[in-house]
């Protein structure tokens, strides 16, 4: 169903104004008792309800916390153009690829119990993924009447061997090649998973797939493909389905208790609609990876569920060296690791300023960026719109939950956060 309606329409139907649209809950500490401003946060709800009155987004949830301390919680707008239902913190939004993170922390809990290593080959625990080609593209030939081909021909190539295997690090790092440009994808939807079939049954076939480039010679990110497969080797290495080592290991030590890969039935009741922008206003997306996963697949690329205050614990834990509430998930200097520019901006793909750390981007250079951030900061976002960033330096965590993507809107937040820092 289609939904494209003006704010001004949108708000005439409430019988609300944009002021009105916002609600702060009180989360129990004082900003300017961890060094952020009260009213130079206000200018985060400012900033949303710009854009909700815009009619770019129809609602967000957003939550500063520094020193491990929550010091701000904002909803505006609504989670349903059609239903008008307000949007609140109990909202839960599709994260999309803010799951890679948590397998990042998974990931570096078996480096430090010894169960692997970074640079082991993906092999060592996926056999099929040895001895893997790179695709190189073969030129269009030209058509029966001069021109280049069609489309398909374009996309012809032939492969040559592999100069070393992937490994761990380049699947976290996206430089392994694997599901990342058209030569690749077009192996995996041959061999695209069935329904029912879960980690163990799909990611081996991944194995008989083109890289699309040689392992390590630039950065191209993976969406699917490498983090499914480093789900799969969390699986291996802990000997947990992946989502049983999400909720054992990682999310009820920290108390996230409304995070999911299949939200209950009253849960989808909570889970805010996602809206792509067009021409006549916003209108409503179907989403199929709704039904991919029927509580059986995990993808580790991008299938949890969450509210915004369920984030904010994994990101108060990395800000605070691996440890959030006496749990300790993670040491210091694992969480360095993580957040270290292992993949340098000056590499192909990468944007200025901008590096690449173990499943998350990491502010190199914050001039060369363009942003307030501290140089050494890490996140990541989903494809959905949602964003979260970490800056160790200032103890400083953001989450912005929304459900339309908007590049432009992620950098505002940081910034709108980064500027409350007052001591």
């Amino acid at each position: 169903m289609k939904t494209a309606i003006s704010f001004a329409l949108f708000l005439t139907a409430l019988g609300l104004s944009v002021a009105t649209v916002s609600t702060a809950s009180s989360p129990g500490v004082k900003p300017e008792d961890v060094g952020l401003s009260s009213e130079r946060l206000q200018r985060i709800s400012q900033m949303i309800a710009r854009r909700i009155a815009a009619g770019e987004i129809a609602g967000a949830v957003t939550v500063v916390a520094r020193k491990s301390k929550v010091a701000f919680e904002s909803s505006q707008g609504v989670m349903d153009l059609d239903s008008k239902q307000p949007m609140t913190p109990a909202n839960m939004f599709r994260i999309a690829s803010m799951t890679k993170p948590v397998v990042g922390v998974a990931i570096m809990m078996m480096v430090e119990e010894g169960k692997l290593h970074l640079n082991d080959p993906v092999s060592r625990y996926i056999p099929e993924f040895r001895g893997m080609k790179v695709g190189v593209v073969q030129p269009p030939q030209p058509g029966p009447g001069g021109g280049r081909g069609s489309a398909e021909q374009a996309l012809q190539f032939y492969t040559v061997p592999a100069q070393r295997e992937i490994t761990i690090k380049d699947l976290l790092t996206h430089v392994s090649g694997l599901g990342s440009g058209p030569m690749g994808n077009s192996g995996i939807e041959k061999v695209a998973r069935k329904d029912g079939e879960k980690l163990a049954d799909y990611i081996p076939r991944l194995g008989t797939t083109a890289l699309e480039f040689q392992p390590g010679s630039r950065w191209t990110y993976s969406p699917g493909a490498g983090f499914e497969t480093l789900g799969r080797i969390v699986e291996i290495a802990s000997g947990l389905p992946l989502d049983q080592f999400f909720r054992t290991r990682i999310f009820d030590p920290l108390g996230m208790k409304d995070i999911t890969f299949w939200p209950s039935d009253t849960q989808w009741k909570r889970v805010a609609t996602v809206y792509a922008r067009t021409p006549g206003g916003l209108t409503k997306t179907v989403q199929a990876n709704d039904t991919l996963s029927r509580n059986v697949y995990f993808r580790g690329s991008g299938g949890l569920f969450s509210t915004a205050a369920d984030y904010v614990p994994l990101g108060m834990m990395l800000a605070n060296g691996g440890e959030l509430s006496g749990k300790r998930l993670l040491s210091r200097k694992a969480v360095e690791m993580m957040g270290a520019a292992h993949v340098k901006d000056t590499l192909p793909g990468r944007a200025a300023g901008e590096g690449y750390g173990l499943s998350v981007r990491v502010v190199t250079d914050h001039a060369a960026r363009g942003t307030m951030l501290s140089d050494g900061t890490f996140g990541w976002s989903g494809a959905q719109g949602t964003h979260f960033f970490v800056d160790p330096k200032e103890g400083l965590v953001g989450v912005l939950m929304v459900q339309t993507s908007i590049g432009e809107l992620q950098r505002e937040f940081e910034d709108a956060v980064a500027q409350s820092v007052i001591d």
